[in-house]
């Protein structure tokens, strides 16, 4: 099923069809406690996305979204910025048959105006290619930043209400779930943030309003599946009240 039109949000998820999103942090550091340069850790980080994806489906994750570089992650060096560009590009061109074969549908969020046309080109490839996929949808968050994401958003209500399109007294939290460039994802269930940082950076504002968050300080290119196990029985015993009580 394809949740790509406006209005065709999934449903909330349950404990075996969760939304995990995913702040990737610790790849650099993790290189350079060992003596490596910083793209040696953005490299094993690529291969630990690659096993928790095989993993989703039998620990009950369907939607999986990771962080893979910020808005403000140009200010890091020309070296580590291609470095990590020619990563996000490798990995897609490696893993699309993959992908395929179990199920994964692929996409890619974020504001692709400053990215290289061909790698722009190569994610339209991917999307397209595993479109039809419903087993476990990854979305990966590149030159994404939840504010800058909000700001297009409501640029883009404000120009289809100038239009005649959209009437400002039929906007509500839909409407702007609807217009931002996960609309066609549930809101996550946990956001995890690895490397013992406590700050969300940015990352899905509106929609993790309600998400539980974990953060571990383990970092990203020691994270395993069986790490994300550990999470998601701690996630269990959790009670969501969504603002409400219970007696």
């Amino acid at each position: 099923m394809s949740f790509d039109q406006p209005g065709e949000k999934p449903e909330a998820t349950t404990p075996d069809n969760l939304h995990v999103a995913v702040i990737m942090d610790g790849n650099g550091r993790w290189a350079v406690n060992r003596g490596w340069p910083r793209l040696v850790g953005h490299r094993k980080g690529a291969e630990r996305v690659r096993q928790l994806v095989d993993a989703c489906p039998d620990i009950g994750i369907r939607y999986l979204t990771l962080y893979a570089f910020s808005t403000e992650n140009w200010k890091r060096s020309t070296e580590e910025v291609m470095g990590l560009m020619s990563i996000f590009a490798r990995y897609i061109k490696r893993e699309a048959r993959r992908m395929n074969r179990e199920g994964v549908r692929m996409r890619v969020i974020g504001d692709r105006s400053r990215l290289d046309p061909k790698l722009s080109n190569l994610f339209d490839w991917i999307e397209a290619e595993t479109a039809r996929n419903d087993r476990v949808h990854l979305t990966v968050a590149i030159n994404y930043g939840g504010r800058d994401e909000i700001r297009r958003a409501t640029q883009a209500m404000a120009r289809d209400v100038a239009a005649g399109v959209l009437a400002p007294e039929e906007i509500c939290d839909t409407t702007v779930s609807d217009y931002l460039d996960t609309s066609f994802l549930p809101d996550p269930d946990i956001v995890v943030r690895t490397s013992g940082e406590t700050r969300v950076s940015n990352f899905l504002l509106w929609q993790a309003a309600y998400a539980e968050y974990v953060f571990t300080p383990v970092l990203w290119p020691d994270f395993t599946p069986e790490t994300m196990v550990t999470i998601l029985n701690s996630y269990g015993a959790r009670e969501r009240r969504f603002g409400g009580v219970t007696v």
